[in-house]
Parts: C-alpha cells; structure tokens; sequence
C-alpha cells in the first residue's frame, strides 16, 4: 500500500501541511521536527512519485590525479546526457573539487539539494571520500566507483575479469617473465585490477619479481618521468608489461623508446582504457577497451529504476564488460 502524507501525519503526530513541508526540505519547520518526519517517513517507504525532472552529473575530484588526463569521463557524460534525454529528463552538472577552498560550502549545498536524482563519477574517490554522502536523503548512484559499505548503487568496470583476460593473452604469446606497471595512486579500479594481474601470475605459476612491479605516476608526463629513473637503474626487463591504464602505458613507452628499447620487439606492452592516443601511438597499443558512454547510459537507467521500482532497498553493484583490442605491441615469443 502506498505511503500517504495522512499517513505519516498520523503516525508522528505533526499537521499534513508540517509533513509536507519537513518532506520537500522547505524553511520553517524545527529541524528535530523535520528529522523525526524525514526518519518515520524513511521507515514506511514512503516516496513522493515522480516529481524528479532531473538528473544531477556530480564529478568528484580529488587531485585530478587520474581524470584530468583521461578521455574516457567525457564520453561518459555524453552518455549519461544522451541516455537522460531519450528518456526525457534534464541534465545538470555540479564539480566538487577537494582541493578547492570552496569544497566544503560545496559538499554541503549538495548534500542539502535532494530533487534531483544523482550520478556522482567516484573514479579518484577513496572509502574515506563517501562517509560525507552517507547520509544524503535523495538517491545517489556511484559511477566508476564503489564503497564497500555498500550505501549506493554502483556501476563500474569489470576490472578483474579484463585483466585475466589480458593476462592470460600475454601468457599465450609465451611471455612467462610479465611486469606490473602501477600507478601510485591506488584507486578502486587499480586495485581490482591488480588483482587479475596477482590472479593470473598465481594461476600459471608465474614467478612475481618485486623489481618487475613499477610504480609510476598516473599522468603522461609523471608516467614518462618515472619509467625513465627506473630504466636508468635497471639492466634487465621483463619481457612484457600490463600497465594500469593508457595513460601509463603511453608515458612509459615514451621512456622506452628514449632509452633505445624497441616495442614489441624487445618488450611488449598492454594497456587499459583503449584513449585514443593508443590508436595513434607507434606502434599501437594493445588494450581493453572500455564501453564508457554505456556506463553512462546504464547509470542513468539504474537510477530511473529507483522512480519506476520505489521501495526497493537492496544495493546493486553493476560491471560492465569489456573489450580486448588487439594491436601491435605485443610480440609472440617462439619456445
């Protein structure tokens, strides 16, 4: 049976027009009185039908350390602003910038702000950055992103899977001495796919060698800046790499090729994202490719879903697939 505002009124004891007003967060009601309504109002599921036009596009930026270079949040959003409007509903757009002094006059705007459903690019956040948006009262979905309290709906990449599947390309061509190319700031995605990277090395009985597990920046330019103090103090590579993404991947080869090292005919590389810089790249890269407007468009199905299906309380973590994309810069090695 479908909550009423009669029905919260009798229940708290406060006026319709007092629920009312507590339930669309006007001026003027006590905030404990506005607290107990909202929490009664919580507890019977109570939803206020379809009155939501919008959709907010939050982007989170911790310290652009992973967006400010990819080109992958771009079509990200021109998935989530397509998918909206075929479906009819507007798309606005809000930045918190962590490293702004605004950001906490911001956070706090938007916490306050609940008439609009929400899609917030978790990419740089980590599990201390969603404690704030624990307690937001409109619905919230994560996108590239994912708390392991589990509060919000998810959509991400299927980051584990892929890599195995890129591993395991890479011990099919015969390399059986791989290196790792992580970026030093440990995000979510990079996390779950250092695991499909553990995973397969562990699967083939392949042995880790620390010296092969690069740590590098996560821009172009740190990215080339780190793999070139590594070659100077190094004599012997792996016969291959999986770098954590593109941008990685580009950066190093650069470094590479600097340093006189031929790709793939002395080491090969793979990378993650499939940029566009890796289709132009010489040689070209091969990667995963994401299906990045998708993960818009799923996103903004998933939170229409919370209009059309009410009620429903369990949280949903959605991976989309991904794509291998062979190129040249890997070689087969003849045993």
């Amino acid at each position: 049976m479908k909550v009423s505002i009669k029905k919260i009124s009798q229940i708290t004891g406060f006026s319709p027009a007092t629920v009312s007003n507590a339930l669309n967060r006007k001026k003027g009601v006590n905030p404990v009185t506005s607290e107990k309504i909202l929490k009664a109002a919580e507890t019977l599921g109570y939803q206020q039908g379809k009155t939501i036009t919008k959709i907010k596009f939050v982007t989170y930026r911790k310290n652009g350390l992973i967006i400010d270079d990819s080109q992958i949040f771009p079509a990200m959003i021109e998935g989530v602003e397509r998918q909206a409007k075929e479906l009819g509903y507007e798309t606005t757009f809000c930045h918190l910038n962590y490293e702004d002094e605004s950001f906490e006059i911001r956070l706090k705007e938007f916490l306050e702000d609940t008439n609009c459903l929400v899609i917030l690019l978790g990419t740089e956040m980590t599990e201390e950055d969603y404690v704030p948006f624990y307690d937001y009262k409109g619905y919230l979905i994560v996108l590239d992103g994912w708390s392991d309290e589990m509060i919000f709906d998810g959509i991400m990449i299927n980051n584990t899977d892929a890599v195995c599947n890129a591993m395991e390309y890479l011990v099919e061509k015969g390399h059986r001495e791989i290196g790792y190319l992580r970026g030093d700031y440990r995000i979510k995605s990079f996390r779950y796919r250092e695991y499909g990277y553990h995973r397969v090395m562990g699967r083939h009985r392949l042995v880790r060698k620390p010296e092969y597990e690069v740590t590098v920046g996560t821009k172009l330019e740190s990215a080339y800046q780190d793999m070139k103090k590594y070659l100077e103090h190094t004599d012997r590579l792996p016969t291959a790499f999986f770098a954590d993404n593109d941008v990685i991947a580009i950066g190093a080869m650069r470094a590479m090729k600097e340093k006189g090292i031929r790709i793939p005919e002395d080491i090969s590389i793979v990378g993650f994202d499939d940029i566009r810089f890796g289709t132009v790249s010489t040689p070209g890269l091969t990667t995963v490719r994401v299906f990045k407007q998708e993960m818009g468009e799923v996103a903004v199905r998933r939170a229409l879903d919370h209009i059309k299906y009410s009620g429903k309380d369990i949280k949903m973590k959605i991976q989309v697939c991904t794509q291998f994309i062979e190129r040249d810069s890997v070689r087969q090695i003849e045993r």
